[in-house]
């Protein structure tokens, strides 16, 4: 499998909203936020449109119960990666996307929190980490 042909599904899961990305090397293909029942379906339809060759989860909170509900649908494996971090990450990338307009700009970057849920923000870097992780080790 060559790199560009690599189209990985990334779930942040959660007990109220899972944060879902689909990215390949040219970047983001599709991101979400649903709840833990509307997953599988998502999931099932982007395997079909988007052609995900891998999956991973985020090894924190609800990833176990995450897993399972999509034991039945994935047709690639499912594995662990650790999020350890990427909330943080995932708050400045999400200013980075969505700069603070007004009096919110003078707020220190450490102390600002996005307006609307961010999961998939989390998965998109999740997605990103597993991609540049194989590029750097030479997997293909």
């Amino acid at each position: 499998m060559t790199p560009s042909s690599r189209v990985v599904l990334a779930i942040d899961p959660g007990g109220l909203r899972c944060g879902l990305a689909v990215c390949d090397a040219a970047g983001v293909r599709a991101r979400a936020i649903v709840s833990p029942d509307a997953l599988p379906r998502l999931v099932g339809e982007w395997q079909v449109r988007l052609g995900i060759t891998e999956a991973v989860i985020g090894d924190r909170t609800g990833s176990a119960a995450v897993a399972r509900s999509l034991e039945q649908i994935l047709s690639v494996s499912l594995r662990a990666v650790d999020e350890h971090g990427s909330t943080l990450r995932a708050r400045a990338r999400y200013f980075r996307d969505h700069p603070p307009r007004g009096w919110r700009r003078l707020i220190p970057a450490s102390l600002r929190i996005p307006p609307e849920p961010y999961d998939d923000y989390v998965a998109i870097l999740l997605a990103e980490d597993v991609l540049a992780s194989a590029e750097r080790d030479g997997v293909h």
